[in-house]
C-alpha cells in the first residue's frame, strides 16, 4: 500500500509517495506555501496582445503575464477581452506561465485571481486515493483535516533516515546503484543528458553482448524513476553502457514500459544515429534541480537546520547570518519566518551580511 509522507520545515513541505515496504520513493515534490508556482490557478485575465507569429495571445494575470495558445482558447480574442483561464504550466526561464481556457468554467466579474490550484501534497492525495497521509506538523495536519482527515496520521517525524537519505540524494547529479551501475544526470538549458556507466556490473564470465544487454535492460526502470522523481522535462537523452548503437534498438520496448506509469506521459521517441535514447516529457512544474537552487532554496535549507536545532534544544536562541539575496528571499516569503517563530516561540534574528558569497549562510548564537 502506498503511503504519502509530508515532512514539514519552516516555509517548506517535502512530499513523498513510498510504495510497498516504505523504503523507496515513487513520487517526490517540494511544496512552498509562501511561493506557489501557480500551476492550476484559475484567473480572470485580460488580453494584452495578439501574437499571430506565436499562434496565441498574451493575457495579464493578477501577478504575471501568461501566454494562451490559439489551440487552448486564444483564437479569435481581441485586445482588452476578459476571459477565465487556468495556469497549465509554471513560468519557465524568464517566460511567463502557459495558460489554457479549455474546460475552464466561465466566471464573470473583474480581472484577478479566483482560486489557487492544488498543491503537490493534494495532487498526490488524489493520485493515490487509498494512501495513508503521514504528517509531522500539527498546523499542517489541522489545515488538511477537513478535506483528508480520515486518511491523516500524525507522527513525530515523517521521513525516516532511509527516506531522508534518498530525498537528499535527488539533489546530486550522480546516482550509484546497488548493481554497481552509476547514473550521471546533467541538465542543460537545451536538454537533460543522462549517462549510464556500467562499471563493475559489466564484468563477468558470460558472453559480453548478453551481459551488456542485461545490465542496460536492468537500469532502464531506474532511469525512468529518476526522471519522474526529479521532474525532469523537455528533451532527455540517455547514453547506455557498453552497447553498439544498433544493439540498443532492442531496448526500445523496455523504455516504453518503464515510462508508462508516469502521470505526465513521457514519450520514448527512439534512438539517435549515435545510439542515444530520446525521451520527451512535458513540463508542468519546475524540475527539482531548479526548485533546489537559488536564494530562497538556500534560505529555507537554513531554516530547516535551525528548526532541527531548536527541536533538539528547545531553549536555544539562534540567529541566521546570510548573503543579502538569501535574507531578501526569506523576508519576501510570507510563510517561512512566521513558521519558524511558531516553533521557536519568539521572533527570529536574521542578519544580512554583504561579505557572504551568494546563497551562503551560517547559524549563530543570538544574544538579543
Amino acid at each position: 500500500m502506498t503511503r504519502i509522507l509530508a515532512a514539514w520545515s519552516p516555509g517548506e513541505i517535502r512530499v513523498a509517495a513510498v510504495g510497498e515496504g516504505g523504503a523507496r520513493l515513487t513520487d517526490y515534490a517540494v511544496w512552498r506555501p509562501g511561493a506557489p508556482d501557480g500551476v492550476g490557478d484559475i484567473h480572470r485575465g485580460r488580453v494584452t496582445a495578439i501574437v499571430p507569429a506565436m499562434a496565441g495571445v498574451f493575457v495579464a494575470l493578477a501577478d504575471a503575464e501568461g501566454f494562451l495558445p490559439d489551440s487552448e482558447g486564444g483564437k479569435g480574442l481581441t485586445v482588452g477581452a476578459l476571459l477565465t483561464v487556468r495556469v497549465s504550466r509554471a513560468a519557465l526561464g524568464g517566460k511567463g506561465p502557459r495558460l489554457s481556457a479549455r474546460g475552464v468554467p466561465v466566471e464573470e466579474g473583474p480581472a484577478g485571481l479566483r482560486r489557487r490550484g492544488p498543491d503537490p501534497l493534494r495532487e498526490l492525495a488524489w493520485r493515490y486515493p487509498e494512501a495513508e497521509i503521514v504528517v509531522d506538523d500539527p498546523a499542517l495536519a489541522a489545515s488538511l483535516r477537513a478535506e483528508l482527515g480520515p486518511r491523516l496520521k500524525r507522527v513525530a517525524r515523517a521521513f525516516d533516515d532511509e527516506i531522508e537519505a534518498e530525498a537528499e540524494g535527488l539533489a546530486a547529479r550522480e546516482v550509484a546503484l546497488a548493481s554497481g551501475v552509476a547514473l550521471s544526470i546533467y541538465p542543460t538549458p537545451a536538454l537533460v543528458a543522462i549517462d549510464v556507466d556500467g562499471g563493475g556490473a559489466l564484468a563477468g564470465r558470460d558472453e559480453a553482448g548478453r551481459r551488456h544487454r542485461a545490465v542496460n535492460a536492468g537500469v532502464v526502470p531506474e532511469v525512468a524513476r529518476q526522471i519522474r522523481l526529479r521532474d525532469l522535462s523537455g528533451a532527455i537523452l540517455v547514453d547506455l553502457a557498453g552497447l553498439k548503437p544498433k544493439q540498443r534498438l532492442a531496448l526500445g520496448p523496455d523504455f516504453v514500459a518503464a515510462l508508462s506509469g508516469d502521470p505526465l506521459r513521457p514519450r520514448f521517441l527512439g534512438f539517435t544515429a549515435l545510439g542515444l535514447a530520446e525521451i520527451v516529457r512535458p513540463r508542468v512544474r519546475a524540475p527539482l534541480h531548479e526548485v533546489l537552487s537559488g536564494p530562497l532554496a538556500a534560505g529555507l535549507g537554513a531554516l530547516r537546520a535551525i528548526a532541527a536545532a531548536i527541536r533538539a534544544e528547545p531553549g536555544a536562541r539562534l540567529a541566521l547570518r546570510a548573503a543579502p539575496g538569501v535574507v531578501a528571499a526569506l523576508e519576501a516569503d510570507p510563510v517561512a519566518l512566521p513558521d519558524l517563530a511558531r516553533i521557536a516561540g519568539r521572533g527570529f534574528n536574521l542578519r544580512s551580511d554583504p561579505s557572504f558569497p551568494v546563497e551562503t549562510w551560517r547559524i549563530e548564537a543570538s544574544h538579543g
